[in-house]
């Protein structure tokens, strides 16, 4: 039966280029997903965005010399080619700076308000006399009082990871100047009384016995460890952002604050649907969300960083709940740990690891899909190192499925010309094969159903690896001497499994896969779930071409330079 499905990943923040960490903690197993379930002939909605607001916005804007609204409209579309380079399927891929998002923020925020959940605190912050106005956190640098690091910011120390107050820091300077003349001022701010929504998310949290362990524990860790779920500030004073009002009416007392912005960039998810409606993309989008006007036969998905995790489980379900009003609520969260990179971590603000942009000045993007897909860090972190990149790029993707397609087409070249042969009936090795592939396509399908990447991955190398067995213990090519109608039966099998592995292949390396039907007319869509007749697909007689080599082998002096050039920071 079909089905509509629901997807968002963590949508990417919009101060530089995200590194390969970010890509396979949220984009790209939320690209598998929605490319297999539409192959399977769901009804998917995929959707993405740059998160645009907040103080490293207006830093990294301030640092290119350029109005952050500038900044802003050109790292968008800078992220999305880099998202097209690698495949990555969204529906439509929004801005959190979108008039439909400050819209819908401003009407959560009074909505909130009125069911009481919106309260008014007085707090100190650091005012600077250069800049001529509050700092938020990040907005302040310092010496680290525990150990001694000068570059540590107002919230946290990069250098030892401590938890820190501006107040804390000895030394304070602004971030936007380098002044010292600061003082500390009273200021009001918004919270969402997130405390008294505590209960309501238990018993939802509860309610999820599907989600995985890493999504719940971290979840139940806040809302229950120390004092429990606190409630959170939801405004700053900064010029770059959505304004406070409640609807449309003006909030007494907010004049020139700004929604925080993990307020407003959840909420994107939703405004990037009413983005995707009138770009002319798509048409009742409120049908995807509004479970009064259609989205209850909807199934929501989420992908993230566990990092991610306590603002999709906490804040933005309190936004939803709170509202009183029938928005969709998600049903499952997909959470990934962390990747690390070659002994240490991958880091935006540092420029450490290899970033989505250089990924692809060197290798096409299934190279990446495969590796990172394969090696996804769902259970545990997983550590990229350029050794195992070579070794498992090589072994997987050249020497299994590239092989397999080189050595299938080209001996039918060179003994039948580029048609499909007769050949006779299969013969009993073909249909153990025919058997095992049907065993191994099931426990496929099975894992991707459920977001097993790792398992899934595991299972479309062993279904490659059973028709190289298979050529390998049939070898057509020696058969052909003395029974040539016998070697034409296991040569058009074995072209027609291109075809399987080209459908079964397209959700993780899709030009690949598009290469693989290409050489025999096809296109991408549709799934064979039934292997013995996805085998007799290809009419004989039906002409192919050889395609390309679909990969070629990492050499070990590409590998060795590549280790040198991102061994240190991106400049």
């Amino acid at each position: 039966m079909t089905q509509r499905i629901l997807i968002t990943s963590a949508i990417p923040y919009i101060n530089g280029i995200k590194h390969l960490g970010n890509l396979v903690g949220s984009q790209l197993p939320a690209d598998l997903f929605a490319r297999y379930k539409r192959a399977r002939g769901h009804q998917v909605l995929f959707l993405c965005a740059t998160d645009e607001h907040g103080t490293p916005a207006e830093l990294a804007a301030a640092k290119a010399g350029k109005p952050v609204a500038e900044y802003c409209a050109e790292m968008h579309a800078v992220q999305a080619d880099i998202a097209a380079g690698f495949r990555l399927s969204f529906d439509h891929f929004g801005r959190s700076s979108s008039d439909q998002n400050r819209a819908l923020t401003q009407h959560f925020a009074g909505k909130l308000a009125d069911n009481g959940l919106i309260r008014e605190v007085d707090e100190q912050q650091v005012f600077s006399h250069a800049d001529g106005r509050f700092l938020p956190d990040r907005y302040i640098e310092g010496t680290c009082p525990n150990c001694g690091y000068d570059g540590a910011r107002g919230d946290q120390c990069e250098n030892c990871t401590k938890q820190l107050d501006p107040t804390d820091l000895i030394n304070p300077r602004s971030a936007v100047s380098g002044s010292t003349d600061l003082e500390i001022r009273d200021t009001r701010h918004l919270y969402l009384r997130q405390s008294a929504m505590r209960d309501q998310l238990n018993a939802w949290i509860d309610s999820k016995t599907d989600w995985p362990v890493l999504t719940t524990s971290i979840a139940k860790k806040w809302l229950n460890d120390g004092d429990g779920l606190q409630d959170r500030g939801i405004t700053r004073d900064l010029d770059w952002g959505v304004p406070v009002r409640k609807g449309a009416q003006d909030w007494p007392g907010m004049d020139g604050k700004v929604f925080y912005v993990w307020f407003d960039a959840p909420i994107e998810y939703i405004a990037c649907a009413q983005e995707w409606q009138d770009a002319g993309k798509g048409s009742d989008w409120e049908s995807w969300w509004r479970t009064d006007k259609g989205a209850g036969d909807v199934t929501y998905f989420q992908f993230m960083g566990k990092d991610n995790v306590p603002f999709h489980t906490l804040s933005f379900p309190s936004t939803i709940l709170g509202s009183g009003e029938d928005w969709k609520l998600v049903d499952y969260i997909k959470s990934f740990n962390y990747l690390n990179y070659d002994g240490g971590q991958f880091s935006t603000s540092k420029g450490r690891g290899i970033f989505m942009d250089q990924a692809l000045e060197i290798l096409p993007a299934d190279y990446w899909r495969w590796w990172l897909l394969s090696h996804a860090p769902e259970s545990s972190d997983t550590e990229f190192t350029w050794d195992a990149f070579q070794q498992d790029t090589n072994k997987d993707l050249s020497d299994v499925l590239g092989n397999f397609v080189s050595r299938v087409t080209k001996f039918c070249r060179s003994k039948f010309g580029e048609v499909v042969p007769e050949g006779g009936a299969l013969d009993p090795r073909a249909q153990t094969l025919l058997a095992d592939l049907q065993t191994r396509l099931t426990a496929y399908e099975g894992h991707m159903d459920r977001m097993e990447v790792r398992k899934a991955a595991a299972d479309l190398r062993a279904i490659w690896v059973l028709g190289n067995e298979y050529l390998q213990d049939a070898q057509p090519w020696a058969v052909f001497k003395t029974d040539p109608e016998a070697a034409a039966a296991i040569v058009r099998l074995s072209l027609n499994l291109i075809c399987l592995y080209g459908h079964l292949s397209q959700p993780f390396i899709p030009d690949a896969a598009s290469k693989m039907l290409a050489a025999f007319g096809q296109t991408p869509g549709g799934w064979p779930s039934d292997v013995e007749a996805a085998a007799q697909t290809l009419v004989p007689g039906a002409s192919f071409t050889v395609p390309d080599n679909l990969f070629s082998k990492i050499a070990d002096e590409d590998r060795d330079a590549w280790k040198t050039r991102f061994a240190g920071t991106r400049d």
